[in-house]
């Protein structure tokens, strides 16, 4: 298994960020046992995990090289991906006891403390809920669920319950997107007034996802976890009833990025699509406009998600201001600073390491150009770097939280008020007309 506003009421415009670390370290290969990073036995945390697909395959990746984690359990209904976590756990010195059902998890395993939530996006609100009622903190991977209500379950768990929730928005915990954020666009103002942004997320033509034919899951159980098929069990992203399509696959990541780096939800969405190339239910393309209504006047964000072509230069977020623009990725050669000719020097700046001259690409040559054109923007780097996996920091917060020495960079209700713009979206390819956010939307 895998998965107009008012400031007043925006959950989003609430100051809560964390700022991370800029320190990193080298991450240790899998076959160290956590219990060789220094740690006493007592400080251990005990860990459990639902779902170890594709997803669940990565966080433990990350996972791997945070110290003081006991794997205790690993819950999956398919025994293939059982016995593949069990192993590569054993490999890192862990002795797994392992699940199909993840209720019979937590009536035996009694002493977890956090559970890794990695199942396909309909599962997310019962596993996050049982959890959260059995008294375990849990990290939930985007997005919090595949219908508005079960992400707000989500919330009111976590709230019951006095226990953590973190969503997997791993953005909001990678050091150069929070310095971006913190130094250069809200201290320096790098930007000047942020006037647009754009993203996108485009994947090149995928066939279905098979299965090994010894593997094959019986009927009933398919039926009993809310499958149709083998097919369907394997390739849920692409089902109405299971996820949410691409924009939630994909796009979420990245609106989510729009929402915090505006500070705000947005005031309206306008958003086209199609089934064009896949005999899928889910869209296979879909490109939207959201209207954000920040304190310095309006700012549009465009956003494209394509799953037909790997064209495009890779998945990024770009905010353009007056005076800057910022082009920002998890990948850090896609991450650029661009000044515009109306700013101030920079000189200070670079003094200070909060940017340096990108040497090999800078551009604002002396080349002559059309009266009409406008001269290369001068580019820059961020001198940034992260030398971890990129979830392991987000990961990293979730577990210094729980032992107190952190807050979360993004709890549940800071996620679902910032999902709730992606859940329209869907919505509005449907309805073929722009639809409007109230502040209800954002509050969990």
């Amino acid at each position: 298994m895998e998965n107009p506003t008012p400031p007043s009421t925006n959950p989003l415009t609430r100051r809560g960020l964390i700022k991370a670390s800029l320190a990193t370290g080298a991450g240790l290969v899998l076959s160290r046992p956590a219990t060789l990073f220094g740690q006493t036995p007592s400080s251990d945390l005990n860990i459990g995990i639902i779902g170890v697909g594709a997803q669940g395959r990565i966080l433990l990746d990350a996972m791997a090289n945070i110290p003081g984690l006991r794997f205790q359990a690993v819950c999956d209904i398919w025994p293939f991906a059982q016995t593949f976590a069990k192993n590569r756990l054993k490999k890192a010195g862990h002795d797994v006891r392992t699940y199909v059902d993840y209720e019979d998890m937590l009536a035996k395993e009694k002493d977890l403390d956090a559970v890794i939530v990695a199942t396909p996006d309909f599962w997310h609100a019962p596993h996050t809920v049982g959890c959260l009622k059995a008294g375990k903190h849990v990290y939930c991977e985007k997005m919090m669920s595949n219908t508005v209500e079960g992400a707000r379950s989500m919330v009111a768990a976590a709230r019951e319950s006095g226990k953590l929730l973190q969503i997997g928005h791993q953005r909001r915990s990678n050091p150069r997107y929070l310095f971006a954020l913190e130094n250069l666009i809200r201290k320096q103002k790098l930007c000047g007034r942020l006037t647009a942004a754009n993203a996108q997320w485009n994947r090149a033509v995928s066939e279905d996802i098979g299965w090994p034919k010894n593997y094959e899951l019986p009927d009933d159980v398919l039926k009993k976890y809310g499958y149709r098929d083998m097919q369907q069990f394997r390739n849920w992203r692409w089902y109405r009833d299971l996820s949410g399509g691409p924009i939630s696959d994909l796009g979420a990541h990245q609106i989510d990025i729009f929402n915090w780096f505006f500070g705000t939800g947005p005031h309206s969405v306008l958003a086209g699509g199609g089934a064009d190339y896949y005999k899928r239910e889910w869209y296979d393309n879909v490109m939207c406009i959201f209207d954000y209504h920040t304190p310095e006047g309006t700012a549009r964000a465009f956003y494209q998600v394509l799953t037909t072509t790997s064209s495009g230069g890779g998945y990024f977020e770009t905010f353009m201001g007056d005076q800057a623009t910022i082009k920002i990725s998890e990948n850090p050669k896609l991450t650029k600073v661009y000044r515009e000719a109306n700013a101030p020097e920079w000189d200070d700046l670079i003094a200070k390491n909060y940017l340096v001259v990108d040497k090999a690409g800078g551009g604002g040559s002396e080349q002559k150009v059309d009266v009409r054109e406008t001269a290369a923007l001068v580019s820059y780097d961020i001198p940034v770097t992260l030398d971890k996996a990129l979830h392991q920091p987000h990961l990293e917060n979730f577990f210094h939280a729980i032992r107190g020495s952190a807050k979360l960079n993004c709890d549940g209700a800071h996620a679902f008020a910032s999902e709730a713009a992606i859940f329209k979206v869907n919505d509005a390819v449907e309805a073929q007309k722009m639809l409007f956010y109230t502040p209800e939307d954002f509050q969990a």
